[in-house]
Formats: C-alpha cells, structure tokens, sequence
C-alpha cells in the first residue's frame, strides 16, 4: 500500500495589516496635502495683510535717508501734517543723524474695532557714528494708504 498525502488548502494570507497600512498612508497623504494647501494659503493673506505697511515704511525711510523731506512729509498721516508744517518736519528731520542703512525687522499689523494700525520694527546704522539702533514707525491705514503717524 502507498500512502497517499492528504491534500491540505493553502490557507488565506492575512492582509488586513496591509490594508490598514495603505488606508494610514491614504490618510496621512490627504493630511499633508490639506495641511501644505492651508499653510500657504495662511502665508499668503498674512504676507497680503504686512507687505503694504513694510512698503510704506520702507518708502517714507528711503525719502528720509535721500534728504527728500516733502516726500517724506506727503507719506505722514493727517494728524501729523496738522500739528507740524513742512518746514517744522524739514528741520527736524535734518537736525538728526542721518542713517547710513537700515532694515525692516518685523511688521506687526492691527486691527481694533475697525482701526487698521501697523508697528514696522527697522533697525538702523547712524552714518557718523556707525551706531545701530532700532526704532519702531507707527503706520496707520488712512483711506486705503499707509501713512507713517509718528
């Protein structure tokens, strides 16, 4: 008599572990698309909301650097231009130290009850001296401009 073996079914591989790693990683990869997606999105409206204030600061701070005090002056806000002239503003402006470079730090935009304000942080370099020194600009949003109110 031979012996004949017994015929044994291969049993089912177990993919659950499989399937549960490819779901994970399904997950995961819509995550990370939605999380890219709204972190530029929130970079975007930030840097939207900073620039025009950065602009301005860095505009009024080139007319000052260049000794052009009417243009400086035109980029003042109203209470500013109401309580000092141009000539006023002129000589206070040219008794100074003139600054030889500078750099915008930090922008820091507000907005309470409707009053959009700005802080611009610029750090600069006395021409003379070579003293650096940091100083803060006040910016508010005057009928959609920003003005340098000090």
């Amino acid at each position: 008599m031979t012996y004949e073996p017994v015929m044994v079914p291969q049993p089912k591989p177990n993919r659950t572990t499989r399937t549960v790693l490819i779901v994970v990683a399904v997950v995961l990869a819509v995550c990370c698309a939605v999380g890219a997606c709204g972190g530029f999105w929130f970079y975007r409206s930030v840097k939207g909301a900073v620039e025009p204030a950065r602009v301005a600061a860095a505009g009024f701070l080139d007319d000052v650097q260049a000794g052009n005090y009417p243009g400086a002056y035109g980029r003042l806000c109203g209470e500013v231009r109401d309580t000092m002239t141009l000539e006023d503003f002129s000589r206070v402006q040219s008794a100074q130290l003139k600054i030889s470079s500078y750099e915008i730090v930090g922008v820091n935009v507000n907005n309470y009850n409707g009053r959009v304000t700005a802080t611009v942080t610029v750090s600069a370099v006395q021409q003379t001296t070579g003293a650096q020194f940091t100083q803060g600009l006040a910016l508010v949003k005057e009928n959609d401009e920003w003005r340098v109110c000090q």
